[in-house]
């Protein structure tokens, strides 16, 4: 009888352990891809000493405060000024470049953890639910077009700032005229989803989906701001000290609310660890180096795309940049891959992810609507993007 029981028990720890890692793809294909790589480059200390610990320093630091931002509701104005819009049309302008201009600082997936949700929530509220499945669609690109512009707006784009050496001024200025013709073609694709009643109107009352603000908390919010200006000037500036600035976020958080720590998003940090592993391990492994070395000078961009389908764009990025000649190409092209595909831009998984959660049953529907969307948008980006990118960065 007991050990029926524990047999049972087993099994359904078993069961959980293939929910989780169904639930977290990415998690399940990086830590495998690591592992295989062990087969490509034995481990050693010195293939450790190479992964982005930086990078990954920061972005635990990032994670763990817009996880305070959420929690003490700070984007609570954006939101309530969501609710007062009655027009579609307006509507779904405000949430898709408040996507695209939030995702410059707070970068793409957490610019649509906070606004995917709402866009949800109103239009359930005011009876316009056949929307929700093209606008967050469009959040998708804006979330991906708008990240693109600065060194922190996506994982990608901080990894290949802090190597590439450039000022942040000047790196803005280089994905300027893309994120702009981006802008354009997200107005237009609005306005073309209401083409046939360009005024209609939705009803919303209420404003429980903005959250409250505890008044005792007031310094709590404040002091976050200051802990976020502080992570966003250490990247900037890149300074060497940085370590010692995740010591004080650290020591910060533990002071204003110890909990936030277990709530910040280890899997995805685990996931970036995983493939700078694996990227690593490719890296250093003499065949494939050489391969790649021939291969990717001069096509950073389509290897930049391509790859992106397969494993997604961030570690795409983490593998071809030892390679990447031309960088400007090479971010060009990871900053578009995500709209190729679903697996393309870690950021779109979160989307679909945070969508099924409410509609189970429409999996299929969403990647249907998302890839016709995402791809004719990519039509009309991919060839200017090139010709710009043709300028390294």
């Amino acid at each position: 009888m007991a050990l029926r029981t524990e047999r049972k028990a087993g099994e359904r720890q078993m069961e959980k352990i293939k929910q989780f890692l169904k639930k977290e793809l990415m998690l399940t294909v990086s830590v495998l891809a690591a592992i295989i790589s062990f087969f490509i480059t034995p481990p050693s200390a010195e293939l450790f000493s190479y992964i982005d610990w930086r990078t990954l320093g920061i972005l635990f630091m990032m994670l763990t405060i817009l996880e305070g931002f959420k929690q003490e509701s700070i984007f609570r104005p954006l939101l309530l000024l969501a609710g007062k819009l009655h027009s579609m049309a307006a509507l779904s302008l405000f949430l898709v470049f408040s996507v695209f201009f939030s995702s410059m600082f707070v970068t793409n997936d957490i610019s649509l953890i906070i606004f995917v949700p709402l866009t949800i929530i109103l239009f359930r509220a005011g009876d316009k639910e056949k929307y929700i499945l093209p606008v967050i669609t469009m959040e998708n690109i804006a979330a991906i077009r708008g990240s693109l512009l600065t060194p922190f707006g996506s994982p990608q784009n901080l990894f290949i700032f802090g190597k590439s050496g450039v000022s942040a001024i000047e790196f803005v200025l280089y994905m300027l005229p893309i994120c702009l013709i981006s802008g354009v073609l997200l107005i237009c694709f609005v306005l073309f989803l209401y083409r046939k009643d360009i005024k209609e109107q939705t009803s919303i009352t209420g404003s429980g989906h903005a959250g409250e603000w505890d008044k005792k908390k007031k310094g709590v919010r404040i002091a976050y701001l200051i802990i976020f200006a502080v992570v966003l000037a250490t990247i900037v500036s890149r300074t060497g000290y940085w370590m010692f600035v995740a010591i004080a976020v650290v020591i910060a958080v533990l002071i204003i609310d110890r909990k936030l720590l277990i709530k910040t998003d280890y899997v995805l940090l685990l996931t970036f660890l995983s493939f700078f592993i694996f990227s690593s391990s490719v890296a250093h492994n003499q065949k494939i180096a050489d391969f790649l070395s021939g291969a990717v000078s001069g096509s950073e961009y389509i290897w930049s795309i391509l790859l992106s389908q397969i494993i997604s764009n961030v570690p795409a990025g983490i593998v071809l940049y030892p390679f990447a000649v031309n960088k400007g190409a090479l971010i060009y092209g990871l900053d578009s891959a995500g709209l190729c595909t679903l697996i393309g831009s870690l950021a779109s998984v979160i989307n679909y992810r945070i969508y099924v959660r409410e509609y189970p049953e429409n999996g299929k529907k969403f990647i249907k609507v998302f890839t016709l969307i995402s791809l004719l948008f990519f039509a009309f980006v991919a060839v200017p993007g090139y010709f710009i990118s043709l300028r390294p960065l």
